[in-house]
């Protein structure tokens, strides 16, 4: 089967559109803005003034929501063209937003577009697919992390109602998030693949409240947009609940399945970023007579950057054409945990450098690169810890192979040797035998 590389014309024509869009018109919004006023924050009116029009332009060129199939509201376009975009969307921070297809919400709409009965879809995602709400998405706890088998949040039907009752950690953007899709334990008697479910919780229900707000380090204590939440007697109308009773343990696996991957197509252009300015800056910068891109140690930086890249986005876009060709997130679970596993080792490296050759410059904050250099280890976090990926990696690897059927492996050379003796004996004999 032949193996082509190359994108179209059509659809490279919309990809240099986006570059020079986020470039000029979006990237100013990142430094217009400095932190202080976050993407998903809704009730900022010059956010929404700025933007609103952006998203317009951006729905106008058919590349709104590009993460959904046009089954599910978006527009066909695949993983592979998704993830050609994303490396472009992920140099800027408010760009997902202009393009509406920024997490958790993307994770959220899918879920909503998969599970979501009309009444559910007309309520809470198409108000997110119109960028007018966000959300969140609540499934790590204190005491279990990433891990359902710990989890200790319930919820318990009472008549017509969902009660709620239990702690979730680290829910991101509840402070801007009109709801939540909140993982819980609804049969505590069974295993946790038949007996979590998935609930939307309005954010403002009576028993719901914030036991802290939690930033990212260097943040001050108290505050940030990751929170740390309390529900006491919440309650919800039954038909709150999101696909059947039991099945929220499948149903974040295709949230989490589409949120790894898309996290690696951001990460490109993180990346790239980095090498981007560490080129600039070498180019720019003498010590002791000559440039910094004169000095080896400084060229294999770039070499080893560059190399990085290729490797990570050619896993990428290899993991992107097969969620395109397989349709099953489960199928391919292998590649998925690969590029999850790798995204934070690039990150690490290729921003690190870039950092490094920008001396002193390279960690104040003049420069974006110890802000981009802190999402390795989130990467390394987010959907789950980065060894508990390379566990599923290794399971799926070994099942393509079989225990060495003697005492010594297959590969024993003097076992081997008498084997291709005595084949190449018996032909020698039969060729022999025909003279």
């Amino acid at each position: 089967m032949p193996i082509d590389f190359e994108v179209e014309p059509e659809f490279q024509e919309r990809l240099d559109w986006i570059d020079g869009f986020v470039r000029e018109e979006v990237e100013p919004l990142d430094l217009y803005f400095r932190g202080e006023v976050s993407p998903f924050d809704k009730s900022n009116e010059t956010a929404r003034t700025l933007i609103a029009p952006l998203q317009q332009q951006v729905r106008d060129r058919d590349l709104w929501a590009c993460h959904l199939g046009p089954e599910l509201g978006g527009h066909g376009y695949g993983q592979v063209r998704l993830a050609l975009m994303n490396e472009i969307l992920g140099r800027s921070p408010f760009a997902p937003s202009v393009f509406g297809c920024q997490a958790p919400d993307s994770g959220n709409a899918e879920i909503l577009a998969h599970y979501g009965t009309d009444e559910q879809k007309a309520h809470y995602l198409q108000p997110l697919l119109d960028g007018q709400i966000s959300s969140t998405y609540a499934m790590t706890e204190p005491q279990g992390g990433s891990d359902p088998g710990v989890f200790t949040c319930r919820a318990r039907r009472d008549g017509g109602e969902w009660v709620v009752d239990g702690e979730k950690w680290f829910a991101s953007n509840y402070r801007y998030a009109s709801f939540l899709i909140v993982m819980v334990i609804t049969d505590p008697d069974v295993a946790v693949h038949r007996g979590s479910s998935m609930i939307l919780v309005p954010a403002d229900a009576d028993g719901l409240e914030v036991v802290s707000n939690v930033g990212i380090g260097g943040e001050p204590i108290g505050e940030g947009d990751h929170a740390y939440l309390r529900f006491t007697d919440v309650r919800v109308p039954a038909e709150n609940l999101l696909g059947e009773e039991g099945s929220g343990f499948a149903i974040a696996q295709t949230r989490l399945g589409g949120g790894r991957i898309h996290h690696g197509m951001r990460s490109v252009g993180v990346a790239q970023r980095a090498l981007d300015m560490m080129c600039e800056r070498v180019l720019s910068r003498e010590t002791k007579g000559s440039l910094l891109a004169e000095k080896q140690s400084i060229r294999h930086w770039i070499a080893d950057s560059w190399i990085q890249i290729q490797q990570f986005r050619l896993q990428v876009l290899h993991c992107a054409w097969l969620i395109d060709s397989v349709g099953d997130y489960a199928r391919i679970r292998q590649h998925i945990a690969g590029v999850k596993v790798a995204t934070p080792k690039l990150l690490i490296d290729v921003v690190y450098r870039a950092m490094h050759a920008h001396g002193s410059l390279g960690v104040s904050n003049e420069m974006p690169l110890l802000g981009m250099w802190t999402m390795a280890p989130i990467m390394g976090i987010a959907d789950g810890p980065t060894e508990v990926h390379k566990d599923t990696i290794a399971k799926q690897v070994v099942k393509g192979y079989e225990p060495s059927p003697g005492l010594f492996p297959t590969a024993h050379l003097p076992t081997r040797i008498e084997e291709a003796r005595r084949k190449v004996e018996e032909r020698l004999e039969h060729e022999v035998g025909n003279l």
